[in-house]
């Protein structure tokens, strides 16, 4: 049975510790889509993917906020920004539903009805 070659000191990996935080610092907390709410945008989205109206997405999330931003083509601007801010739940609701030219289509704090403005129903052809 062969040996494993451990390898010398000087090849050993070097192991370098996390910078630790000073003082009162501490990590900032990023507003974030939880899975029930990403279930419910990426249910709309996968309908219009389904009949090639959009074709790419992008999730940013921030201090503030968290965007679910709709794309019909990579590399162009959104036809649709979902936005979730807690800070606003309380007045309007957290979430809103902001067009191309930042209009904004919908807002509430129900996240299935703001997203029924870009859901359009399915039609029959025939």
């Amino acid at each position: 049975m062969a040996a494993f070659d451990q390898g010398t000191e000087s090849e050993a990996a070097i192991i370098l510790p996390f910078p630790r935080s000073h003082g009162n610092a501490r990590a900032v907390e990023l507003v974030r889509f939880d899975r029930r709410e990403l279930s419910e945008i990426l249910r709309v989205y996968g309908r219009h993917v389904a009949t090639g109206e959009w074709r790419d997405y992008a999730i940013e999330f921030g201090r503030e906020r968290a965007i679910f931003a709709i794309l019909k083509r990579s590399g162009e601007m959104p036809l649709y920004r979902v936005i979730k801010e807690p800070a606003r739940a309380a007045r309007q609701g957290a979430y809103s539903v902001v067009a191309a030219g930042g209009a904004v289509l919908k807002r509430g704090e129900d996240l299935a009805r703001v997203l029924n403005v870009i859901d359009k129903p399915a039609r029959i052809v025939g």
